[in-house]
């Protein structure tokens, strides 16, 4: 009995001992998220086929602000889109849905929106509504940009402050939903990738509201008198000089954010100008007038090393280019190489993603594929 006794501690405590180990290796660690936004702006998002086996996270671009409001410009259109969008849910039931405010086009009106206490509830209680009356998942903010000019935008010094407090205003009616529904929301901002954000800004502390933050990592080059990459991982020549998404990275660190709450963001379109000469096929060189970039899908099938273009490659810049001889055109954009070396800095430096702008942009979805094949190693 005794023996019984002893074989039965022993073989209990030796599978308790495997349990413990076997829960050790199966344990995932934390996904990686995919971001893409789409675009709502278009009108009915019935005709855009939208895998969400490949998405961690939708944001529905965009939501307007009005009179310190979060408002929906065309609520049929919007409303019908968001039921679209949450029969995706059906394909993967963990899909985080976003309503996504402002934009480069619908940011005019932040800084009046979030300049007082009762403006700032009131920005924030309506944005949570549109959230809670269409059974979505949080709300994302694209304010271009506080403190600073971006499409005829109101700014003011104060939007500093007022940007933090946006996000506290926000995150506290957020967890007012939660407390009837019993369900987490979250809360993200995309952001400009430059130096100056973070100056106009206070990053550290409003990261404290905020789930994610998604770095615009592109569109370093959108109008001057000289062009380069749009998006590439690192500077082609100067770091202190050239933008670049390991420039970003490192500023936003330095600001106080987590690296595991920032997301890099990818273009799935390119930029293109006609420059003014062929030197150094065209990066870095003075423009003479800009040209249609065109979406991914258009670019591989179209266009790589056909019709007169041809893809080289920046080994600094680590950044895929096209440039026709013949026309001087130059085409900036991202491809699977590209998004590769991407997605292995965003492991390797315990970022919390990738995000992209915008599903449209690939319908193909060659970027896609390859965020998924090479984010999930």
């Amino acid at each position: 009995m005794r023996r019984f006794t002893k074989l039965f501690l022993l073989l209990l405590i030796i599978s308790l001992i495997s349990c413990k180990e076997n829960s050790k290796k199966t344990h995932p660690v934390q996904k990686k998220i995919i971001v893409g936004y789409v675009p709502g702006f278009r009108g009915n998002l019935e005709s855009l086929s939208i895998d969400a086996s490949k998405l961690t996270h939708i944001n529905y671009a965009f939501v307007d602000v009005k009179d310190s409001m979060a408002w929906l410009t065309n609520i049929e259109t919007d409303t019908v889109n968001f039921r679209i969008l949450n029969k995706l849910k059906k394909v993967n039931p963990d899909l985080k849905i976003l309503i996504s405010i402002g934009g480069w086009s619908w940011s005019g009106n932040f800084s009046d929106a979030v300049l007082t206490s009762s403006s700032r509830h009131k920005f924030a209680k309506t944005s949570v509504e549109i959230v809670a009356n269409n059974d979505l998942d949080g709300v994302d903010i694209d304010w271009e940009y506080p403190g600073q000019i971006g499409n005829n935008n109101v700014f003011r010094p104060e939007d500093k402050q007022n940007y933090t407090l946006m996000f506290k205003a926000i995150r506290k009616e957020l967890d007012e939903l939660s407390k009837k529904t019993e369900k987490y929301y979250e809360l993200t901002t995309a952001v400009g990738a430059s130096r100056s954000y973070i100056e106009h800004t206070e990053m550290g502390k409003a990261a404290k509201y905020l789930d994610y933050v998604n770095l615009m990592t592109y569109d370093f080059y959108t109008s001057g008198d000289s062009a380069g990459h749009h998006s590439n991982l690192y500077p082609p020549e100067n770091y202190d000089m050239d933008a670049s998404a390991h420039k970003t990275f490192n500023v936003f660190v330095e600001a106080g954010v987590p690296a595991e709450k920032l997301v890099m963001g990818l273009p799935f379109y390119g930029r293109s100008w006609i420059m003014k000469s062929a030197d150094n096929y065209g990066i870095n060189m003075p423009v003479a007038e800009s040209a249609r970039g065109g979406g991914y899908t258009y670019i591989k099938d179209s266009l790589v090393n056909k019709k007169g273009f041809v893809r080289h490659w920046d080994e600094n810049a680590k950044a895929p280019y096209l440039f026709n001889e013949q026309t001087n055109q130059l085409i900036v954009y991202d491809d699977e190489e590209s998004v590769k070396l991407k997605c292995e800095y965003v492991i390797e430096n315990n970022m919390g993603g990738i995000m992209f702008w915008q599903y449209a942009s690939d319908t193909n979805e060659y970027l896609l594929d390859a965020i998924n094949e090479y984010l999930y190693p």
